[in-house]
């Protein structure tokens, strides 16, 4: 018997990417594997994240922001880190964890008129989609939802 890949995507403020990772790893994934997103400082659930996997059909309005903990990585199977921040400054990784890293741009850094920062909002969801993807593809098989 065998059971769920437990997954964790960290980035430093748990605010954008991690937050939409977890949300398309929850979406894509249903029941097949626990998801979890942290960070190692976070600052809330940012609105542009949630309205940007919204127009993809995926609620992530109810996930929250919350602090890497030693109980997390000691149940995970896959850290993910998605900032170059997390990756330097993530606490040490008990050895059966699986360490990753996807080298995202921060959309909330993005600069410009809400229509530019939307756009970069949407390019990095998008490729967080592909990159999750991936690895339901890699853990599970493949099978996963279109949307």
């Amino acid at each position: 018997m065998s059971r769920k890949p437990k997954i964790v995507f960290l980035c430093t403020g748990n605010s954008c990417r991690s937050q939409m990772a977890e949300g398309f790893a929850r979406h894509f994934g249903k029941e097949r594997l626990e998801v979890y997103s942290a960070g190692t400082a976070p600052v809330g659930v940012n609105p542009r994240a949630i309205a940007v996997m919204q127009e993809v059909g995926i609620d992530i309005s109810t996930q929250t922001s919350k602090a890497i903990s030693k109980e997390m990585l000691d149940q995970a199977d896959i850290l993910i880190t998605l900032c170059g921040d997390a990756q330097e400054s993530c606490p040490l990784v008990p050895g059966q964890v699986q360490k990753r890293h996807w080298p995202l741009e921060d959309p909330a850094r993005a600069e410009g008129s809400e229509e530019e920062i939307m756009a970069k909002f949407r390019t990095v969801r998008d490729e967080i989609a592909v990159l999750v993807r991936e690895l339901l593809t890699e853990l599970t098989g493949g099978g996963q939802d279109e949307n």
